[in-house]
C-alpha cells in the first residue's frame, strides 16, 4: 500500500485540489492510503479538548469525505506547531512514501518561491514531495 500525506490548511480550493490530485492517481481506490493533516491554530489548541479534535476543521471533513466516497483509504492525523516541523514529524511516525502539499496562487514572479512551510517540507522531507496547485475555474 502506497501511504500518501496530505497536509491541509483552511482553505476548501486547495483541499479539494490535494484531493483531486490523490483521487486521479492510478489504483487510488485500491493501492492507496491517505494520511489527512491539519496543524491546529493558537485559537484551536486553546480550546476545550473537546474542540481540539483535527476531524472537526472543515477542510479536513472535506477531503476524508471526498476521499472515501471514491474508497480510498483515510486515516486523521493532528500536527504539532511549528506547521513544517509537524508535517515532517507524521511523515515519520506514519511511514508515508509521499507528500502532496497544497499551493496558493501566485503571481508569475512569486511562482518561483513557495510558502515557508511547503519550502521546508520539500527541502527536508526523506520522501517525494508534490506541490498541488489550484484546480482552474
Amino acid at each position: 500500500m502506497y501511504r500518501i500525506l496530505l497536509p491541509v490548511d483552511d482553505d476548501e480550493d486547495r483541499a479539494r485540489a490535494q484531493a483531486a490530485f490523490v483521487a486521479g492517481l492510478p489504483a487510488a481506490d485500491s493501492d492507496i492510503s491517505v494520511v489527512v493533516t491539519h496543524t491546529l491554530t493558537s485559537a484551536e489548541t486553546d480550546a476545550p479538548e473537546e474542540l481540539r479534535n483535527v476531524e472537526r476543521v472543515d477542510t479536513v471533513k472535506l477531503v476524508r469525505d471526498t476521499l472515501e466516497e471514491r474508497g480510498i483509504a483515510v486515516e486523521l492525523a493532528e500536527a504539532r506547531h511549528p506547521p513544517a516541523e509537524g508535517i515532517l514529524d507524521i511523515v515519520a511516525e506514519f511511514e508515508v512514501d509521499h507528500v502532496a502539499m497544497g499551493s496558493r496562487q501566485r503571481s508569475p514572479a512569486g511562482k518561483a518561491i513557495f510558502g515557508s512551510v511547503a519550502q521546508q517540507v520539500i527541502l527536508e522531507a526523506d520522501v517525494p514531495v508534490t506541490v498541488v496547485g489550484p484546480t482552474p475555474d
